[in-house]
């Protein structure tokens, strides 16, 4: 997913999506382990999507704190 697709998510829609790309990069690793791992570029491209979530959940939690303390 593209950072702007990302950024129209909610929270909840975040959550999950992080989860699956979480279980995706446990079966590659499982997977890079016995063997059959063909595309090992895949790996690399599992971890980065997991950081762009945690980047955007991130993003959003400085984002209410400023916004709690301005007030």
């Amino acid at each position: 997913m593209k950072v702007a697709e990302i950024r129209k998510l909610s929270e909840q829609e975040l959550k999950v999506k992080m989860e699956e790309a979480r279980e995706n990069h446990l079966k590659l690793r499982f997977q890079q382990s016995t063997g059959q791992l063909t595309d090992h570029s895949q790996l690399q491209i599992a971890r980065k999507e997991i950081a762009r979530f945690e980047t955007i959940l991130r993003e959003r939690e400085i984002a209410a704190k400023a916004e709690g303390s301005e007030a």
